[in-house]
């Protein structure tokens, strides 16, 4: 993907935004970077459990694998496999070699936020809460018995990838927003995001995965507009759960999220509390 200039200003519509973003280079981890560009050495030996497991702890490479592969699907005519819709599923179709081969040395985001330390610091917070909404959905998975248990992982810790991408091309822009909500602890971020956008990140989000073509199982579990879906709601408590506690668990809303997370899990609020805490 091309290197693109930096927005400062923004698009003026959701097609242009997905215009914008859809073919720009997409940075990854430092750590995942030197962690492929080792296995690369003695791919041979590589197998696709133990690289799936390192791919999917970073959003962004896990965003650029299955965009990858869904395209390699969609070019082939033989129909005999469906959209892979985690990491794992998507290396297995590729094979070890030939992702070698399609990725190469990966940029990496603090390569791209280099010398802007506010902007790499918004960044890290957003790929925190990632990983921690990750945890959450993976574990109201488990305890449902959910068989999908490694695709609602993969949908929350993708759930908020618009908003990387953001920090990544746009960070003046993402620096906006989060001073209007640091002005206004009321303010939704949907509200925010379209006052300083135009659009919202949820919308962008949705565009892009229909650019990409990404399956639609991800695409419809990543979208709250599908509240009422238990997969969806796995994901969108394990989310918001991240992101009322990322500064700790006193936050006034966390009791609104372990209610709800109580009902989905057929738990009493204090079974609900400790499960969580042992999550974390």
């Amino acid at each position: 993907m091309p290197h693109r200039p930096r927005l400062t200003t923004p698009p003026p519509s959701l097609d242009a935004w997905v215009d914008a973003l859809a073919d720009a280079e997409i940075p990854v981890l430092a750590e995942t970077a030197e962690s492929l560009a080792y296995l690369r050495a003695g791919e041979d030996d590589v197998d696709a459990h133990s690289l799936g497991e390192l791919i999917a702890a970073d959003p962004l490479m896990t965003l650029k694998v299955l965009a990858h592969a869904n395209a390699l699907q969609r070019g082939r005519s033989d129909g005999l496999h469906g959209a892979p819709e985690t990491v794992t599923a998507a290396l297995v179709l590729m094979g070890i070699p030939p992702f070698f081969r399609a990725f190469g040395p990966q940029p990496t985001l603090e390569e791209a936020l280099a010398g802007e330390d506010e902007a790499l610091l918004g960044l890290s917070r957003v790929l925190q809460r990632a990983e921690r909404a990750s945890r959450y959905a993976l574990g109201f998975a488990a305890h449902r018995a959910d068989p999908d248990a490694a695709l609602l992982h993969g949908a929350a810790l993708l759930h908020d990838f618009a908003e990387m991408l953001l920090w990544v091309h746009a960070p003046a822009l993402a620096l906006r927003i989060a001073a209007l909500q640091d002005a206004d602890r009321g303010l939704r971020c949907a509200a925010a995001q379209r006052q300083v956008l135009g659009i919202t990140l949820a919308e962008l989000e949705q565009a892009l995965m229909r650019r990409w073509q990404l399956p639609e199982l991800l695409a419809r579990i990543t979208d709250d507009r599908h509240a009422r879906d238990p997969q969806v709601r796995c994901v969108s408590l394990a989310v918001r759960l991240a992101r009322h506690t990322a500064r700790g668990w006193d936050d006034s809303a966390v009791q609104g999220d372990l209610h709800d997370i109580a009902a989905l899990l057929n738990l009493s609020p204090e079974h609900t509390l400790k499960l969580l805490r042992d999550f974390d």
